[in-house]
């Protein structure tokens, strides 16, 4: 992911409000338990997903703890 992509997703991230985030943060956990099992079952196509939903949790969990502060 580029550092243009990265810096316009945070800055849509700290647009939304605190159950916003935890809303999306609860989509992409349960994407990433789907993502976990289909590897696990070996029908995982696109490998790298995995992390992009990793690290799109870590940056939803950022913007909740920068709202929080």
């Amino acid at each position: 992911m580029k550092l243009r992509e990265t810096k316009s997703q945070l800055s849509d991230l700290r647009a939304l409000s605190g159950e916003a985030l935890a809303t999306r943060e609860t989509e992409l956990r349960k994407e990433l338990f789907d993502l976990r099992f289909q590897a696990a079952a070996g029908k995982l196509e696109n490998t790298v997903r995995v992390n992009e939903v990793k690290k799109s949790i870590a940056r939803v969990k950022t913007v909740l703890s920068e709202q929080a502060k």
